[in-house]
């Protein structure tokens, strides 16, 4: 088989890969909640005026409960990337920092020609998990 031939069937571009559920407790119930609407919010520190992620019942900045969800542009920088190729099929997580401040851990679809590139800007892309819980995941911008 040619070279071209394999790195095509190993693309995690054109690969569908089911994601696991995140699952709903009362940290994210209202981040699922949104995302179930096509919306895309992040926890906002209403003490300190910091957002953060991952979503948790205490600001991680100044430790204070008063916790609000507010709409976030769902753009955002990637900030490192590793393409698991031995897995089957292939998939590429990353840490992407939001337009909004946070960095979260996520996984990146439909790379393009050029691939992912630190520093590339990308946009929040929503998709089905094994349970049908819609995830946040990043595509190019």
């Amino acid at each position: 088989m040619s070279r071209e031939r394999t790195n095509a069937m190993n693309d995690p571009a054109t690969t569908p890969r089911t994601l696991p559920s995140p699952g709903v407790g009362p940290d994210n119930a209202a981040f699922v909640a949104a995302v179930r609407e096509g919306r895309f919010i992040v926890p906002w520190c209403e003490a300190c005026d910091r957002s953060h992620w991952y979503p948790r019942a205490l600001c991680p900045h100044c430790w204070s409960p008063r916790i609000a969800w507010r709409p976030a542009s769902g753009r955002g920088t990637v900030y490192a990337h590793s393409t698991m190729h031995r897995a089957e099929p292939p998939f590429t997580l990353a840490y992407v920092t939001l337009d909004e401040g946070p960095t979260m851990l996520t996984h990146l679809v439909d790379p393009g020609a050029g691939g992912w590139r630190i520093g590339m800007a990308v946009r929040v892309r929503f998709v089905a998990s094994d349970d049908g819980t819609p995830v946040a995941v990043f595509g190019p911008a």
